[in-house]
């Protein structure tokens, strides 16, 4: 099991969908950070469940409980270790999976890998409720950058079919990322909400669920961060991006789209504006060998829809040794995309904290 990550802030996360608890523990902080702890409670609404018709009714206030590392409102330089207790469970709505599988679930993988010693309740280690932990450490890594001007956002960039307007990647501002977190619903384009909320609850209507993409950006991150080739900017975050469940797709700046262009629409062409080199376009994602070139990181994620459904669906029985149909019940989300902003969010945020904290040693 691979619960360890980064280099200068190692971030260790621990817990299962229906533990007792769940949580993390960061190595590496320096001492001396205020925490606001109001808006690590505010960060952790946004991912929070059972908030609307939209989402899991599974209620869990996402409360945390910081155990060590905090002392009279600042980081003390040692681990700071956090606990978010689950206290809304349905265990016994799991009984009868313990041998049957649920398509599009780490169920059958987290069998073989574990030889059937895995919690297996509502996904166990491998469920999205372990993405709490990581908005609990995503909302202190804000904290550090935000300190230095850097700001992260995102929006929802598509539900089904149905797509947002793209962020401006020259001219990106805080002001609009701002505004983008303080909706319960992020969109560019304000029309286009009414019809990704439409397609969701149809697809929850019909005992379904429907996937999308989440554009996030990071702007006024300085350049040279970063290091070819296996400690990319790209690299690193993808890391961590894929560590999320559900996520399936993550591309950089025009993405797929560059493959379509020539190399002359493609490049960044460059310029120079009040001392400070910048480029008219950003196809790049304001990354270049893996370095930040000092324009807006772009990336977009793309969420498969919830694997939990009620329709039903073949599998089989381990035990059995035997083909079934399963029909899921239980507490599930027709759609993961418009709580996975904070998590996507935060993922960036632990990985740039990470590369910055080892450049400014």
């Amino acid at each position: 099991m691979s619960g360890v990550w980064g280099k200068n802030i190692q971030y260790s996360i621990f817990g299962e969908s229906h533990g007792k608890a769940i949580g993390i523990n960061m190595s590496g902080l320096p001492s001396g950070i205020p925490l606001d702890l109001e808006f690590i409670k505010s960060e952790m609404a946004r991912r929070a469940p059972g908030k609307d018709e939209l989402s899991t009714p599974r209620a869990e206030k996402d409360e945390f409980e910081i155990i060590s590392g905090y002392f009279n409102g600042y980081t003390t330089g040692t681990p700071l270790c956090a606990l978010i207790w689950n206290s809304n469970k349905l265990s016994k709505d799991y009984d009868k999976l313990k041998t049957v599988m649920r398509p599009g679930h780490a169920d059958y993988t987290g069998y073989l890998k574990y030889s059937g010693f895995n919690d297996y309740r509502g996904g166990g280690h491998f469920s999205g409720r372990l993405t709490a932990p990581l908005v609990f450490a995503g909302a202190i890594a804000k904290q550090f950058l935000n300190e230095k001007g850097i700001i992260i956002g995102s929006h929802i960039c598509q539900i089904g079919t149905i797509k947002d307007t793209l962020f401006d990647a020259v001219n990106l501002c805080s002001e609009q990322l701002n505004e983008l977190h303080k909706s319960n619903f992020p969109v560019i384009a304000a029309e286009k909400a009414a019809a990704m909320k439409e397609l969701i609850l149809n697809a929850k209507e019909d005992r379904d669920s429907i996937g999308g993409v989440v554009e996030a950006a990071i702007i006024n991150l300085p350049p040279k961060l970063g290091s070819p080739f296996f400690d990319s900017i790209e690299s690193q975050l993808a890391h961590l991006l894929f560590s999320i469940p559900g996520i399936k797709g993550v591309e950089f700046g025009a993405g797929f789209e560059i493959s379509k262009m020539r190399g002359s629409e493609a490049n960044d062409q460059l310029y120079i504006d009040k001392g400070i080199v910048k480029t008219y376009t950003n196809n790049s994602g304001g990354i270049l060998g893996g370095i930040t070139n000092g324009m807006p990181v772009i990336f977009r994620a793309a969420f498969k829809p919830t694997s939990s459904i009620g329709k039903p669906q073949n599998t089989v029985d381990i035990e059995a040794n035997d083909n079934v149909e399963i029909q899921v019940t239980g507490r599930h989300d027709p759609c993961i995309v418009q709580r996975a902003l904070p998590v996507v969010e935060a993922a960036a945020a632990m990985a740039i904290f990470d590369i910055m904290k080892g450049q400014i040693q």
